[in-house]
């Protein structure tokens, strides 16, 4: 903890930053002169390490406190938390050489099982990290204001609403999340005093983010975001660690954890040494020497880096630049310390990067700088921030297709909104699927939340008009609003998601979306195809029922049944053009009877029938808004 000082009582709350770090976590101030600091402990330290240890009588040490006592007690010692937030109990990435005792191996949350006798979840723990950061500030500032946390990039909607409630938990009024790149650019673009076109290069323990910006006089306007969710110096540890395990004996909770501690140490040594000799202890106390070059760091670096630069290259496609375009790359985050990561960075864009100020302080500066601009007592009060979208936002429409309504690279805060029509005659709901990613299927794409919108009267298909808006606000949280138009009928749900939905990863998504490009676009025609396909045949065949005396002769009836089976048998294969020629041949071979029933109506309608039903008759199905799915299966 800090020292203990006097305050001024009369003193105004004063608004803090929080980098919520997977290995360390620190917390930022402005000061009366517009200089942003972090705040250090009584031993002047700024980083507070990110882990959280249970002890058995019931109290929890945070911090280095708790780094004590990892190897003796791994199970009830959790490090980068960070990487479980907003995840699954049965995600693959929570199994991976952990250390821990899990309360369940399927569900919705991640829960831990820690000494004595307790089940907490990834939000209790960061909340813990929170709290004891909010009292360090606490200690020099007396009373804090609200506190804005940042958050990568790439986290999706869950994992942000997951920060959220920890900050809430840990006594913070959350002002904004804030993308870690984002305040890194803050803080740099303010300090130094620098316009033009930069890369923000974030690589930390549990999560990279690469980031595209304009710098111009106060104006920072995101162009781009790119990263990995799930890519960090843990990735780097941990590639160590697995050659290391061997030479302990048996794979225990306390060797895994001896390892990775091991490995970080041989990490940070390889920083400036080209070679490390390490002592390793066995269970039975035994030691073992063990030597590691940079050259064999280089090589499990090597496949990290590449990953790094494949999002950073979207990044630079989605902005429209090249890397000749930009005027400097800004590292962040402890693993851009490695030799091997900031040699690839250099070749990737062609020029050293920056690091005049510490890349594991700049992204908490930023932070606190943006908590000063929101609390309105900053001196850079004419600091404008522009943000986007890090994943495509939409809803699932018939055939499983999705239809985009907030792209990706959107500037937030933002509200979009598109209308949307019924499949099927007589539906009384839409069922509304929200889903985040790049792929042209749901199925592909990461579920946020569904709900159902009821009580819409009978129509005929094509009727109904439903009116869908998303809202996102500055956090990039969502909101979803829905009204039928006809009726007024309305709800409203702030997508909260379930932590850890089991979908692909946030990175994977836009991956997959290069990759399977053409193939996504053709899967979506044909879906669309066979959707409209499939509602042509329904909508004749039950014309068919109805009026059928109207057909002229057995050669008109031939020529409408012979055109419904050959789309019928188009329908079964996977053409989307030979559907979509069936599709307009039958449309062409029941003009004529589509005509008489037409007149037919016309007829009751001048014999005195009611004009609503007249319009029911007549509607043709074919709505020029996609089709929402019905509550009726």
């Amino acid at each position: 903890m800090a020292l203990l000082q006097i305050h001024d009582p009369e003193a105004k709350p004063k608004a803090i930053g929080i980098d919520l770090g997977t290995t360390n976590s620190l917390v930022a101030y402005v000061t009366a002169s517009g200089e942003p600091v972090a705040v250090r402990d009584c031993d002047n330290e700024a980083l507070v390490p990110s882990v959280v240890h249970y002890v058995k009588d019931g109290r929890v040490l945070v911090g280095r406190d708790a780094v004590a006592l990892a190897e003796r007690f791994p199970e009830d010692t959790i490090v980068s938390v960070k990487r479980f937030m907003g995840r699954g109990a049965d995600d693959p990435e929570t199994r991976r050489m952990g250390t821990y005792r899990f309360a369940s191996e399927a569900g919705p949350v991640v829960k831990f099982a820690v000494a004595p006798d307790r089940i907490v979840t990834p939000v209790e723990v960061s909340a813990q990290t929170l709290a004891f950061l909010r009292e360090t500030a606490e200690d020099e500032l007396g009373t804090i204001g609200g506190a804005v946390i940042t958050v990568p990039a790439y986290f999706d909607d869950a994992q942000r609403q997951a920060t959220k409630d920890a900050g809430k938990l840990a006594g913070l009024e959350v002002l904004r999340l804030l993308n870690e790149p984002t305040a890194a650019a803050l803080a740099y673009g303010l300090q130094e005093k620098k316009n033009g076109t930069f890369v923000v290069y974030d690589l930390g323990g549990g999560t990279f983010d690469v980031t595209i910006l304009v710098l111009d006089d106060g104006v920072f306007q995101v162009r781009s975001t790119g990263g990995d969710s799930q890519l960090g110096g843990d990735d780097i540890d941990r590639g160590l660690a697995e050659k290391i395990l061997p030479l302990l004996g048996a794979q225990t909770p306390h060797t895994v954890r001896r390892a990775l501690n091991a490995a970080k140490q041989i990490k940070h040594a390889l920083t400036d040494s080209e070679t490390v000799q390490a002592e390793l202890e066995r269970d039975d106390g035994t030691l073992v020497d063990h030597t590691v070059t940079r050259a064999e760091l280089d090589e499990i670096v090597a496949p990290l880096a590449k990953r790094t630069g494949n999002a950073a290259k979207r990044a630079l496609r989605d902005a429209e630049l090249t890397a000749a375009d930009i005027d400097g790359v800004i590292l962040v985050g402890g693993a851009t310390r490695v030799p091997a990561i900031r040699r690839y960075v250099a070749e990737l864009f062609g020029q050293e990067p920056l690091g005049s100020i510490d890349p594991d302080q700049v992204v908490a500066l930023g932070a606190a700088i943006q908590a000063d601009l929101l609390s309105g007592e900053s001196t850079n009060a004419d600091v404008l921030l522009l943000d986007v979208l890090p994943l495509s936002l939409g809803v699932e429409t018939m055939g499983g297709v999705v239809e985009r309504i907030l792209p990706r690279n959107t500037p937030i805060p933002a509200a979009q909104a598109q209308e949307f029509t019924t499949y099927a005659d007589k539906q009384t709901g839409f069922e509304l699927h929200v889903v985040q990613g790049e792929r042209e299927l749901a199925e592909d794409c990461r579920s946020l939340a569904r709900f159902t919108l009821k009580g819409i009267p009978p129509m005929p298909a094509g009727m109904a008009r439903l009116k869908v808006v998303f809202r996102v606000d500055a956090d990039g949280l969502l909101k979803v609003e829905a009204e039928e138009k006809t009726t007024g009928t309305r709800q409203e749900v702030e997508v909260r998601p379930s932590y850890g939905l089991t979908d692909e990863e946030v990175e994977r998504m836009l991956t997959d979306a290069y990759e399977h490009g053409e193939d996504d676009v053709k899967l979506r025609r044909l879906r669309e195809e066979q959707v409209e396909g499939k509602r042509i045949l329904s909508a004749l065949e039950q014309a068919l029922r109805v009026d059928g005396t109207l057909v002229e002769d057995d050669e008109e009836r031939a020529d409408i049944e012979g055109a419904m089976k050959r789309l019928r048998r188009a329908l079964d294969g996977e053409d989307h053009d030979e559907i979509r020629r069936r599709t307009e041949d039958l449309d062409h071979a029941s003009k004529a009877f589509a005509g008489r029933r037409m007149d037919r109506s016309m007829k009751k309608a001048l014999a005195g029938r009611a004009a609503s039903q007249l319009e029911s008759e007549t509607q043709d199905a074919r709505g020029i808004e996609p089709h929402l799915g019905s509550t009726e299966h």
